[in-house]
């Protein structure tokens, strides 16, 4: 067993942008983007006191459309402490979008990232759907030294024939906690509808991960929605996925994505 293990906990903070940029005519659904909106309204404030409690700093995901209409909310996650990383702009999946329009979504979005936290953001998480080489590309053009967006592999590594360097911090679906509860009529999602999971059970995944990441000296990358995980009885998951780590605070290292990132 290794001796310490690397935890990095991420927020994705992606409001209403997560249903308008899946959907079409979302605009005219008040109740679909409600659901977002209660991320940024409620979730997060539990989130952030929960990360205090336990004295964890972050990286929250937040794209840049998010970051403009919520601007007293990003200074929530700055004054707290934590990263702040970009997560598109408008939050469409990149695979759906040209190279001029991924080149938009990156100018654009990082733009306000900056202006509004006064430093340029240095990772990127690709929007839920898939995401493409040209994606990559235009990170590295504009000055991103890391991505958290792919699942194949349970420690960071150097992305290959791309124009600059580009290190990628792996993720597991198994400890994202937004495949297991988010739920919609219309649009249907999931489409096949069969879904919220068990808060116990949920628990335990993250738990049992995180047993098997410390057993083998692994970078245990979990990611939180305040959509989801910010509810009242949700948010015990994160409390007791964090009292469980507590016990083994003395093996593991605990940062931020761009701290993994300056350490490569």
């Amino acid at each position: 067993m290794s001796e310490k293990m690397t935890a990095v906990f991420t927020v994705n903070l992606d409001g209403e942008c997560f249903w308008s940029g899946m959907f079409e005519g979302t605009e005219k659904r008040p109740k679909t983007l409600s659901m977002g909106d209660y991320g940024v309204k409620r979730g997060l404030d539990r989130v952030l006191k929960t990360f205090h409690d336990h004295e964890i700093t972050g990286t929250f995901f937040v794209p840049g459309l998010i970051a403009k209409k919520h601007p007293a909310e990003i200074e929530k996650i700055l004054n707290a402490g934590h990263e702040l990383a970009f997560h598109g702009h408008t939050h469409r999946p990149m695979h759906t979008l040209s190279k001029d329009e991924i080149e938009e979504e990156f100018a654009v979005g990082t733009e306000i990232l900056t202006r509004i936290s006064g430093k340029r953001p240095t990772g990127f998480r690709a929007p839920e759907g898939e995401v493409t080489k040209e994606a990559f590309e235009a990170a590295v053009r504009h000055g991103y030294t890391y991505s958290s967006s792919l699942y194949d592999d349970d420690m960071p590594y150097w992305h290959r024939n791309l124009s600059g360097e580009l290190l990628e911090i792996p993720l597991n679906w198994n400890i994202h906690d937004f495949p297991y509860f988010a739920f919609n009529y219309g649009p249907a999602f999931p489409i096949g509808q069969s879904r919220v999971a068990s808060y116990e059970r949920v628990t335990e995944n993250y738990v049992e991960e995180f047993d098997a990441y410390l057993h083998y000296g692994l970078t245990y990358v979990p990611q939180f929605t305040p959509q989801s995980i910010g509810s009242p009885g949700k948010i015990q998951i994160l409390e007791k996925v964090l009292e469980h780590m507590e016990l083994y605070r003395d093996q593991i290292q605990i940062c931020t994505c761009s701290e993994i990132c300056r350490t490569k």
